[in-house]
């Protein structure tokens, strides 16, 4: 009897009835209500998170940013929030959003608190705090729920951040340009400065001319003071010997009085000597006259000069403390200057009245003479003229010394009014050097702020939003799946599809006799017992793989890329399923059915069917490699998503290995299952 008329004879057997038939078609059913409607169930979950009741409380008071602009940023987030309709957000208070994610009125709950904006705005006050949103979840609400919440606060956050990073960036590109424009008033600013040094250079110049000039001035002056202070030493003797003289015409008088026989040479000798002396005292009153002048206009010029100096320091720049430093130097020249002109206008007038009383005292000595013949007459009146004339000549002697000294204090004065001027000459040489060296700098500023500003960024209103926004959220995600599962359910189906092909062939050999023992009582080859016990499970496992791709194509609308080849590939993998499950029944009866579930569990937590296998721990990532699913699971994959083909041909390889190898172990336990044993006949376990 060949297989193929064991096969039938089995399958008619399990059709004999119409209740055999009735499980026979549970039996094709379970993988496609397994598999169908699990992923019917998990075909889009996200698709209903719109329809999850959430709360979402803002309790966020604001805050005023140091421009006085208003930031509410919770307003804002829960604005979004609600306008985004990623679930079915409730906007309600702490306590109501607490009491609801505890009930189960809300599977979780947003809570931006008070200080938030706040918080945010912290990092402008250069004490940054974290800002901080509470998130209420319930895992009695279901365990996913509290994922999905975190994911929707990492989703918050970014928009946040991106948000705070895009307003920071803009108003730090604001400052560049604010800076950038004041750089005009900086370099308009050092323009003027440069300008200003210019003219103060040029004032200081004309200054330093002037404050030689000066120095030239009192030179002269000095000399002229030497030259007084010599006349008066002169002039000094000259009225001491006019008081010898004049106390002599006294004493001759008195004797004149007695000895008048000489009184006509003694009278023309005074005569003479007193028109020498008020020659002599003419010239010296003219020359301190003169000197009187030049010492005068000399205080007045010193007086407008200073005025001037004064203004010109002020208009180049100079602070107060510097102008008071020259106006302390200039009035120690003014007190020598003024000192010297007070003592030479007094000392002129002194030799004024002197030259005068000089030409009074020789026109009288004059007439005295011509009136020789008339003197004896006056000789009483000339001896109390001579007595007055040793008086007055007395009094001119102590003028004299008193100018003398006063010449002399003059010349001091004028030589230390020279050193001073001297000092000032080097000042204004070094103030003229300094604002050189100041308008080099003034222009150095100006030419590196100009310079500077060609540095600084000066974006316009579009770039400066432009740039803002891409620093605020710089990274752009191009997603390029080269193949993609288009759902949660279809990600899920190639691991619960062949899961599902697992289980229907698992619970085909609760009704079907892995090994026919009408075949095993006669002479068959083993081969053929085995591929006899083999095909009819076979056969029902098309069935199943044929319903389970139609329910979750069509039925449960996944698409399948190659439709045609999925559905061989899962005969194949159905196939082979099949005859591991049919090799362990049939060598070791119940124990193998067992066992076959163990497998299953091994496969189950081993074929990567939902995170990638490389997650496995390590030990079940060497089991990942040799169980059939995880190949069974690879194939769909690429067969319903499109993916690379070349790797199909590894997973076809190894199911096939384990399918000749399963027939094997089959065929080996359809001979042993020829001899019949104790145990056979009266087994220890059933199932």
């Amino acid at each position: 009897m060949n297989p193929i008329r064991l096969a039938m004879s089995e399958l008619l057997r399990l059709t004999s009835s119409r209740l055999a038939r009735l499980a026979l078609l549970a039996v094709m059913l379970i993988p496609t209500l397994y598999g169908g409607l699990y992923l019917y169930a998990n075909h889009d979950p996200y698709a209903a998170l719109p329809d999850l009741p959430t709360a979402i409380v803002d309790e966020d008071a604001g805050t005023t940013l140091a421009t006085g602009e208003e930031l509410q940023v919770g307003d804002d987030v829960a604005k979004n929030l609600i306008e985004s309709k990623t679930f079915d957000w409730h906007q309600v208070n702490r306590s109501e959003a607490l009491a609801g994610v505890e009930d189960g009125t809300y599977a979780f709950a947003v809570i931006v608190p008070a200080h938030f904006s706040e918080d945010i705005a912290s990092s402008a006050e250069y004490k940054p705090r974290q800002a901080t949103i509470e998130l209420e979840t319930n895992d009695t609400n279901g365990y996913l729920t509290s994922t999905i919440a975190n994911q929707v606060i990492k989703e918050v956050t970014t928009s946040v951040a991106s948000k705070i990073s895009e307003t920071a960036a803009s108003q730090l590109l604001l400052g560049f340009t604010r800076v950038h424009d004041e750089m005009d008033t900086a370099i308009d600013g050092a323009k003027q400065l440069h300008d200003a040094t210019v003219k103060a250079h040029d004032g200081a110049g004309k200054l330093k001319d002037g404050a030689q000039e000066l120095n030239t001035g009192l030179g002269t002056l000095r000399n002229g003071a030497r030259d007084l202070h010599a006349g008066t030493t002169e002039a000094a003797k000259g009225g001491r010997q006019l008081d010898s003289g004049a106390r002599q015409l006294a004493n001759g008088l008195t004797t004149l009085d007695q000895k008048t026989a000489s009184l006509p040479s003694q009278t023309r000798q005074l005569a003479d000597g007193s028109r020498k002396v008020a020659d002599a005292n003419g010239k010296i009153s003219q020359k301190a006259d003169a000197i009187a002048d030049v010492a005068q206009d000399l205080d007045n010029k010193i007086t407008d000069e200073r005025k001037k100096l004064i203004k010109t320091l002020r208009d180049q720049g100079l602070d107060d403390d510097q102008i008071k430093a020259v106006e302390a130097r200039l009035d120690r020249i003014d007190g020598h200057v003024q000192d010297a002109n007070t003592t030479i206008q007094s000392t002129a007038k002194d030799l004024d009245t002197l030259a005068a009383g000089a030409d009074q005292v020789a026109d009288g000595n004059k007439k005295l003479a011509d009136s020789v013949p008339a003197l004896r007459d006056g000789i009483v009146s000339a001896r109390k003229g001579a007595g007055t004339l040793s008086s007055g000549a007395h009094t001119l002697s102590t003028g004299l010394n008193q100018l003398d000294a006063g010449a002399g204090r003059l010349a001091t004065g004028a030589n230390d009014a020279y050193n001073g001027s001297t000092e000032l000459a080097k000042g204004t040489r070094s103030l003229y050097s300094g604002l050189g060296e100041l308008s080099d700098g003034a222009k150095d500023l100006h030419d590196g702020l100009v310079k500077g500003q060609d540095e600084i960024p000066n974006p316009t209103d579009e770039q400066r939003k432009a740039v803002a926004q891409t620093i605020g959220n710089p990274l752009k995600t191009e997603s390029d799946a080269i193949a993609t599962a288009g759902s949660y359910g279809a990600g899920l189906a190639p691991f619960f599809m062949s899961l599902a092909l697992w289980i229907g062939g698992y619970v085909l050999f609760l009704i079907v006799r892995p090994l026919s023992t009408r075949a095993l009582a006669t002479s068959q080859w083993s081969l053929r017992t085995a591929l006899g016990g083999y095909l009819p499970p076979v056969a029902v496992g098309i069935g199943q793989s044929l319903l389970l791709l139609g329910i979750v194509a069509w039925g449960v609308g996944i698409d399948v890329a190659h439709p045609l080849w999925a559905l061989l590939f899962m005969f194949f993998v159905s196939m082979t399923f099949i005859a591991i499950l049919h090799a362990l029944v049939s060598s070791f009866g119940a124990v193998g059915k067992f066992l076959g579930l163990v497998f299953m569990v091994i496969q189950l937590v081993s074929g990567g069917g939902t995170f990638p296998w490389q997650t496995l721990p390590e030990p079940l990532q060497f089991v990942h490699h040799i169980v059939p699913m995880s190949y069974a699971i690879d194939g769909l994959r690429r067969l319903m998503y499109g993916g690379d083909m070349l790797h199909l041909t590894t997973d076809i390889a190894v199911l096939l290995a384990y399918l000749i190898g399963a027939l094997a172990l089959s065929t080996i336990a359809a001979r042993k299952a020829r001899i019949w044993t104790p145990a056979r006949i009266k087994p220890e376990f059933t199932l």
